[in-house]
């Protein structure tokens, strides 16, 4: 079953000489508990697909449909919550809000919807993590590897029906990515995630199912990885 789909996706800057075509009808579909890499050079479209994608922009045309909502049928109001709700986001920067601990920063999105955390759910995220001996820890009290893998709970604490990883080891030296990318193909597994990672490292992409590559706004290369 699609869990994401787009169809004849744009994104148009400006008019007429001026207009860059960021994304230039893009049509993609990512399989229920697909682990997918969106792979492309700087000014590609890579990043303005996944913002489309996570709601986090409208497009020019087009449709992005997540668990099979057309998410930009909804006002803003609701497409926020359909966002806090339905998609995960991992981002280089961890965006930790500083004064709370690990725990507290992994189920801050939930409280904040008003609903109430999982906890069983939480605790296997942790573990399984190997965040157990942190949950009372502050981020300055963290590695870059640790922040970061406290953001990757934080975006599989709330169940979303997708994740979505923008450049999720820009920040981390060679051995902390590999052990973060390791990780994320981990959970994606055992939690049956569906997960689309941005990343313009060709070796990093290879840890994913599929690779879906973009060159000036299209789709040019689309393939599954053979296991290894």
């Amino acid at each position: 079953m699609a869990i994401l789909k787009t169809k004849k996706l744009r994104k148009y800057y400006g008019t007429g000489d001026t207009c860059v075509k960021a994304l230039d009808g893009i049509n993609l579909s990512i399989e229920e508990g697909e682990f997918a890499a969106i792979v492309g050079t700087s000014g590609s479209g890579k990043s303005t697909l996944l913002h489309m994608i996570g709601g986090l922009d409208r497009p020019t045309e087009g449709t992005v449909t997540v668990d099979g909502k057309d998410i930009f049928s909804l006002k803003d109001d609701a497409l926020t919550v359909f966002r806090r709700r339905k998609i995960g986001f991992i981002f280089q920067s961890y965006n930790l809000v500083p004064v709370l601990d690990v725990y507290e920063n992994i189920v801050l999105p939930i409280e904040l919807d008003g609903r109430k955390a999982d906890k069983k759910h939480i605790d296997r995220i942790i573990h399984t993590l190997g965040l157990s001996e942190k949950t009372e820890s502050l981020p300055n009290q963290l590695s870059g590897g640790q922040q970061q893998r406290v953001a990757i709970a934080r975006a599989l604490a709330s169940k979303p029906a997708i994740i979505l990883a923008d450049e999720p080891t820009g920040n981390l030296d060679s051995r902390t990515s590999a052990d973060v990318l390791g990780l994320l193909k981990v959970t994606s597994e055992k939690f049956r995630q569906t997960m689309v990672m941005i990343t313009h490292n060709e070796e990093i992409a290879q840890m994913a199912d599929r690779i879906i590559r973009i060159e000036d706004g299209r789709i040019a290369g689309d393939q599954y990885v053979q296991s290894k």
